[in-house]
């Protein structure tokens, strides 16, 4: 694995990690979820490495080595900047494996990223994993972006939003009557609550253009861009209350289904909190990842 730096669509200095096979079968493009970073994909990484993919993910605008300084913050609108970069590595693997499919892998805030990846950008794909991930649209949405807005306004796009933090994060433990909504291993939460570029409270900012970006994925004019011949894997724990305990997951996995798409899978782990890939799921999961990527690599 080797750590590179990228200049994003604006010059913005962007960090990625690279996994690289010598003579890949195909390129996996990882965007990675909310307040987490890319090395924690090590584990699924190596795992694709050794079945001759090459693997690479870079720390998104707010999170990880990118904005190690300031986490939770980044100039302007994060979310669409953050797909212009997601396009621009893509850009770049394609230019540098032309005769490669590329799979874009979203988990969770990096799922609704790749949600609105595959109406503006599907063009650099080949297909898409969207982990951790719901059809996010609705009051909880507008309710979102209002608190947003405000905070934004009244204490500082730098802020950290608290109170949006306990609607989300906090409010997810709370459901569950756990100390995590990470993982059912207690191991594997402590990974992530020792992690010092994890579970930070991302910003006002952040939260507003999140919430807008939500708002745009559902739009008509935006699903009338999906490529209905674009192979789309759903996979989510099925008590992840990300994804409302799979139900939210499901309506998702039926909007493509009713907007043409032919190609759609959906699979829900049973008993399995919001990280599939580090819970009692992990072997299912990337079976079920890498049977996806060799329908599409060969």
């Amino acid at each position: 694995m080797i750590v590179y730096q990228m200049a994003g669509f604006d010059g913005k200095t962007i960090f990625v990690r690279e996994w690289a096979a010598d003579e890949p079968k195909a390129i996996v493009v990882i965007s990675h979820g909310m307040s987490e970073h890319s090395l924690r994909y090590e584990r699924i990484a190596d795992r694709l490495l050794d079945e001759g993919y090459t693997v690479v993910c870079d720390d998104h605008r707010a999170n990880g080595l990118t904005d190690k300084d300031n986490l939770g913050f980044s100039e302007g609108d994060i979310f669409n900047a953050t797909l212009s970069d997601m396009a621009q590595l893509c850009r770049a693997y394609k230019e540098k494996y032309p005769d490669k499919k590329i799979i874009l892998f979203g988990h969770s805030y990096g799922s609704f990223l790749s949600q609105r990846f595959i109406e503006e950008h599907n063009d650099l794909i080949d297909g898409v994993i969207l982990g951790g991930s719901a059809c996010m649209k609705g009051l909880l949405t507008t309710a979102g972006l209002a608190v947003a807005n405000v905070g934004y306004a009244f204490k500082g796009e730098k802020a950290p939003a608290k109170m949006l933090n306990d609607m989300t994060f906090e409010a997810y433990k709370k459901a569950l009557k756990a100390d995590s909504f990470i993982s059912t291993i207690p191991e594997e939460a402590k990974c992530y609550d020792d992690d010092e570029l994890c579970g930070f409270i991302n910003s006002y900012a952040f939260y507003k253009f999140f919430f807008k970006g939500l708002k745009a994925i559902y739009k008509r004019k935006n699903l009338d861009k999906l490529r209905k011949d674009l192979p789309i894997l759903i996979i989510s724990g099925d008590t992840d209350p990300v994804g409302d305990y799979g139900k939210s997951t499901t309506k998702l996995y039926e909007t493509y289904l009713k907007e043409g798409v032919k190609d759609v899978t959906l699979k829900l782990y049973n008993g399995v909190y919001h990280e599939y890939l580090n819970d009692i799921s992990k072997d299912e999961a990337t079976a079920d990842i890498l049977e996806f990527l060799n329908k599409i690599s060969a």
